[in-house]
């Protein structure tokens, strides 16, 4: 923080630095756009280049300690993060727009994901083979990319910094990270309690701005290793191109369009709940969020009723009141929200309830939308196929689970899929039917463990690399295969 209290600075090379040009940026709580968050700095390509710099004259160092050494780094953050959870939990909601509740979660998440990562740092290897020789060791190792850029997302603007960044440093990289602009405050906490926790200067560098900036001059850089992305499909198809034609080790992940299958022997309560958890969550702002409920014909009528009921008991208000659900953050991702709430109607859905915005009262300085639900929704139509990352969900009939698979199926995206059944046969055909890179039975779309793999298939991911778990640690590593003749 600069001596000005609401204007944040980059971090490079262990120090709070302004950006060269000393333009900044503002970011307002999305509930009440009365409170200004900050100033945030609109950094350069010369201030990427710096903390580029800073990471790779770090890095050898950083990598020279031990497993355990630079786990006990990780250890002492999350014991901070823990510390100051209530502070973290405040950050994030007064600048995405979660509920307290939500923010609270997804804060534990970060803590539960260092401490995960600073355990596997001490025991980081390669796998020892029987030789064909038998004077001789064969055996692998691994090692650290050397510097990676991490380009964050911001609906979940600490939970996907830390999952990203935490097994980069485990293995030894450094690492540049760029927040999103509209939520980079708890970032900079994160990046705050890494320095805090003794983390060598240069290791962790963190730098805000635009996409077109910060993010191109970290796709381009030669002395960057590789780019993990998560962000729209947009974008993320864009960042996997440039970095690949770079020679730079990729991963993105990206949009999602998720189906949960209700089918003719579910409970209906049961499914409902899943479906309302799985779509207003988070205000829907989740890449894993119910999108489609594809339901059998035998109760349809039955499930929209009681989804109708459910939905529109949701309580929407300011996150920091703690409500079942906060608002859109920013006036752009309401408008998106909007637009397709229109195209529905104009295509012939049934807005069965919510598609307006609220206006009144508390709702006067914030970007709050109402919970909406479609029925009559067919399947080629643009609410059925594209996301739309705002609490809308569609509501398809199928006529039974062969129909049920095949609409699912037939979109772009392949990131999350659930289905709803008491029949074991049925469930385990889903697990193979499905194109999906995460796959639920009797579960909503939403809620991951960490110490699994998680990414898309089609649209939803390059497909090359997945995150979290020890797959984090496959892509931010290279192996060595070693012969040892003795």
């Amino acid at each position: 923080m600069s001596k000005n209290s609401n204007v944040y600075l980059n971090f490079i090379d262990g120090a709070w630095v302004e950006s060269k040009e000393g333009e900044t940026f503002k970011v307002r709580n999305p509930a009440d756009l009365d409170e200004l968050i900050g100033r945030f700095q609109s950094s350069t390509e010369r201030d990427v280049d710096n903390a580029v710099k800073a990471a790779l004259t770090s890095q050898k160092q950083w990598d020279n300690l031990s497993g355990p050494e630079r786990g006990k780094v990780l250890r002492k953050t999350a014991s901070i993060m823990e510390g100051r959870k209530d502070e973290l939990t405040e950050t994030l909601t007064r600048e995405e727009g979660k509920t307290i509740s939500e923010a609270a979660g997804e804060v534990q998440r970060a803590i539960d994901i260092f401490y995960y990562y600073a355990e596997k740092a001490r025991d980081l290897g390669g796998e020892i083979r029987s030789s064909t020789k038998k004077d001789r060791g064969l055996y692998t190792i691994k090692e650290p990319l050397g510097v990676v850029g991490v380009i964050t997302p911001w609906n979940y603007p600490i939970a996907i910094p830390a999952w990203k960044m935490a097994p980069a440093l485990a293995v030894g990289n450094t690492v540049v990270v760029k927040p999103a602009s509209l939520a980079p405050n708890v970032c900079r906490k994160l990046v705050k309690f890494l320095d805090e926790a003794g983390m060598p200067d240069g290791v962790v560098n963190m730098v805000t701005g635009s996409g077109s900036v910060v993010g191109n001059t970290m796709i381009n850089h030669e002395e960057i290793d590789a780019i993990s992305f998560t962000g729209s499909r947009k974008v993320g198809e864009s960042v996997y191109r440039k970095a690949s034609e770079s020679g730079m080790r990729v991963q993105t992940e990206m949009g999602g369009k998720n189906p949960i299958l209700i089918m003719e022997d579910a409970d209906i309560g049961r499914a409902v709940k899943m479906v309302k958890d799985g779509a207003f969550g988070v205000t829907g702002q989740a890449c894993t969020a119910t999108s489609r409920a594809i339901v059998h014909e035998d109760i349809y009528d039955e499930f929209v009723e009681e989804l109708e009921k459910q939905a529109s008991s949701i309580e929407v208000g300011p996150g920091l009141k703690d409500p079942d659900m906060g608002p859109q953050i920013s006036e752009e991702e309401l408008k998106v929200t909007m637009d397709y709430i229109e195209a529905g109607k104009e295509e012939g859905a049934e807005l069965v309830c919510g598609g307006d915005v609220l206006e009144r009262d508390e709702y006067s300085r914030g970007f709050f939308v109402e919970p909406t639900v479609f029925s009559e929704v067919k399947p080629d139509m643009k609410i059925a196929r594209e996301e739309i990352f705002g609490p809308v969900v569609a509501v398809i009939e199928a006529e039974g689970y062969g129909e049920a698979v095949s609409i699912a199926n037939d979109v772009d995206y392949g990131l999350s899929a659930s289905i709803v059944t008491k029949d074991l046969s049925q469930a385990h055909n889903f697990v193979e039917d499905i194109d999906s890179g995460v796959v639920k039975v009797n579960e909503k779309t939403t809620g991951l463990e960490l110490h699994v793999p998680f990414g898309g298939l089609k649209a939803s991911s390059s497909e090359t690399w997945r995150e979290q778990g020890d797959a984090a640690l496959d892509f931010y590593t290279i192996s060595k295969t070693v012969y040892l003749n003795y």
